[in-house]
């Protein structure tokens, strides 16, 4: 077990969470119960499953809940895009969350790698 709110990962997931809430408010009416709640679970999901994950008590656990979180980030990534081309978001909005939510995708593949090879051999 270990405490997730000291993950740099947790701690921009969070942070992502927190722009798509503030970005959906400005989503027509028609999608409150549409894209911009998918959007919110999507995002919402990530930091959630790293919190449970590090309840675990196995690594394999810990894994298995940042894969789930991975999957949630790649959710997020498709439904902002749809949200730009729908019009909803503008470029710039795009633009700053697909950098926001790649950092956070790049940063699980690699918690995953490490945790699934704790000791990888050294080539020489």
């Amino acid at each position: 077990m270990q405490n997730y709110k000291t993950l740099k990962v947790w701690e921009k997931a969070h942070a992502f969470t927190l722009n798509i809430y503030k970005t959906t408010l400005g989503f027509p009416q028609i999608e409150t119960y549409a894209l911009s709640d998918q959007m919110r679970r999507s995002t919402s999901s990530i930091p959630t499953n790293i919190a449970e994950g590090c309840g675990r008590n196995s690594n394999m656990e810990l894994a298995h809940f940042f894969n789930i979180s991975l999957g949630s980030s790649n959710e997020i990534d498709y439904q902002t895009l749809l949200a730009k081309d729908l019009g909803y978001i503008s470029q710039e909005q795009y633009d700053l969350l697909k950098t926001q939510i790649g950092e956070i995708k790049a940063m699980l593949i690699s918690f995953i790698s490490k945790i699934r090879n704790p000791n990888p051999k050294l080539k020489t």
